[in-house]
């Protein structure tokens, strides 16, 4: 898993103005889990590569989960954690396939996700 602050390319900054513009917007927002909505920008979310905004409420939660593809994060606001840190805005989080964990945002954050493949869910 590797993590960078500040990652960016030439076209990281269109990337992620087009998606600030679109969260600050009332666009097509779906509840993804209680307190995490969803906002997708790309791709075919139940079987492929996909784009999308999440949204975290303070004190949000996603389960423990495993990824069966690669999936890259980039915080634009706020901060998420999981168990192997916080991650605030500006940091670039990858998670390899077979990569496990859980994540919460305990006031909130919003992100940009990209991913290979869904997630499954493990435990309990």
């Amino acid at each position: 898993m590797k993590r960078d602050e500040g990652a960016s390319s030439p076209a990281l900054p269109r990337l992620v103005a087009r998606a600030l513009e679109l969260g600050r917007l009332g666009a097509d927002w779906q509840s993804l889990r209680h307190g995490v909505d969803i906002l997708r920008l790309c791709g075919n979310a139940e079987s492929g590569p996909s784009v999308a905004l999440l949204r975290y409420q303070p004190g949000a939660h996603v389960p423990a989960h495993r990824h069966l593809g690669f999936e890259v994060i980039y915080v634009l606001s706020g901060a998420q954690s999981d168990e192997r840190g916080t991650y605030g805005a500006g940091t670039l989080v990858v998670n390899r396939e077979g990569d496990a964990h859980s994540v919460e945002s305990a006031d909130g954050c919003l992100v940009l996700i990209m991913w290979e493949r869904p997630i499954e869910f493990v435990g309990a």
